[in-house]
């Protein structure tokens, strides 16, 4: 598939196909069952081939399809191993490419946001695209100055395709949520389709990376490449030269890497909010680019992709966030209670366990009561196992908390910073970062 799929019809009917998929392999799967098969072994078989089906449709489709397929990969770390081994690979393929789309549509898409004359501005184009995602593609490209250039080109149709995509992965998401047990699909699907708009906007997507690269200008730790020319449909920055994105580091990366790369990735999430009034919102390792130094040892961290941020109304993180994460790190149920409350979490008349709202909570904050924290696999299934066992009494606690709509990216890039922290098996200094960078955590 080399361009993204003009016929919402075609689209729908092959998103609706996959609970559709589940559901004839659990038929057979009890066939094979009744034939003397373990129950094990058939569950383990029918997970492997709907995740297959479930990925490969999600990464060809792009758009919608395939932006719902890199927020799922960045919660791998979460699945229990039995279900996530199999299709380890469909979920991290995501994270990085996509097929392309032919060379005469991206000339085409290019000659309509920068004019006719784009070729005297954009003097050479690599016909092979360098990356390609969800909603456009990157070729490698020389403007008129002699720089090499990242060009980002939008595919034809994904803002249609995205959000008929969207729309239809909220209708069948109860049919492919067996896949995934512990990860609520609706809620991840809700966000997307709240943000979408924000993403197929270039002009909005250039503003925020300009931001974010004068901010972290002649940085020690942390790239941004610059902005050099945008159109509707096409993005222009400085080209940034590294070998290979976090997911590699992920993969087959030392332990030496792991930490070093973790360390800066988190410090970014929370300190570009103080430097930039913005969230970066995207935290899928493809997103963040690896630059070692001259002798091979761990460098800086080159960031890509500005189309999903959080624009913060008072240009940082909140403050209630970082007392409340200290209060809650401090083990000070009521007085957490009372904070959640007073922040719109906890709803009038809504009734709570103190100690039980802590214990739901301590996936967020049990890396903030340490010096240094591993974050591992086998960590972050623990957690998404016991908040979401029925038999833990913490787990109805679920059904009682509220997201005030200004935390929603918040919250969803903190979940996806833990899964991609936890896929590195990194050990940072994670307490200290909190410090320094999350406002009102140090001063609590």
């Amino acid at each position: 598939m080399t361009e993204l799929p003009r016929k919402a019809a075609a689209r729908t009917a092959r998103l609706a196909a996959l609970p559709l998929g589940y559901a004839g392999r659990q038929a057979v799967g009890l066939g094979k069952r009744l034939g003397g098969k373990s129950a094990e072994a058939v569950l383990t078989e029918v997970q492997q081939r709907t995740a297959e089906q479930l990925f490969r449709t999600l990464g060809e489709l792009k758009g919608g399809a395939m932006k719902f397929g890199q927020a799922l990969s960045v919660l791998e770390a979460a699945l229990p191993e039995e279900v996530a081994a199999p299709y380890r690979d469909h979920l991290t393929a995501l994270q990085d490419s996509a097929p392309p789309m032919p060379t005469q549509t991206v000339r085409e898409q290019i000659g309509r946001s920068l004019g006719a004359d784009w070729r005297d501005q954009l003097v050479w184009l690599e016909g092979a695209p360098s990356a390609a995602a969800s909603i456009g593609q990157v070729h490698r490209g020389r403007w008129q100055d002699g720089s090499d250039v990242a060009v980002k080109v939008q595919y034809p149709g994904a803002g249609e395709a995205l959000m008929s995509d969207l729309r239809q992965l909220a209708r069948v998401a109860r049919g492919i949520a067996p896949v995934f047990p512990g990860i609520d699909i609706k809620p991840l699907v809700a966000e997307l389709q709240a943000r979408a708009a924000d993403e197929l906007d270039y002009q909005l997507e250039a503003d925020a990376q300009a931001a974010y690269a004068e901010a972290y200008r002649d940085d020690p730790d942390v790239v941004v490449p610059g902005v050099i020319e945008v159109g509707e449909q096409v993005l222009v920055t400085e080209w940034l030269d590294s070998p290979y994105s976090l997911s590699r580091v992920i993969r087959e990366g030392t332990q030496a890497e792991r930490d070093h790369y973790g360390r800066l990735f988190v410090t970014f999430l929370f300190e570009g909010p103080r430097r930039t009034g913005m969230l970066h919102a995207d935290p899928h390792p493809g997103n963040y680019r690896v630059l070692p130094n001259d002798d091979g040892s761990p460098g800086r961290l080159g960031v890509l992709d500005f189309g999903a941020v959080a624009r913060l109304p008072e240009r940082k993180l909140p403050e209630a966030m970082g007392r409340l994460m200290r209060v809650a790190a401090e083990s000070s149920a009521d007085e957490l209670v009372a904070g959640l409350r007073e922040e719109g979490f906890i709803k009038e008349r809504i009734q709570v366990d103190p100690e039980l709202v802590l214990d739901y909570l301590s996936p967020f904050i049990e890396a903030t009561r340490y010096e240094t924290f591993r974050f591992t696999r086998t960590w972050m299934r623990e957690q998404f196992e016991r908040i979401n066992n029925p038999r833990n009494p913490s787990f109805t606690v679920a059904t009682k908390l509220n997201l005030p709509t200004s935390y929603l990216l918040i919250h969803r890039t903190w979940l996806g910073g833990l899964g991609v922290l936890s896929q590195l098996e990194a050990e940072v200094p994670f307490q200290s970062i909190m410090e320094e960078h999350l406002p009102g955590f140090a001063g609590s």
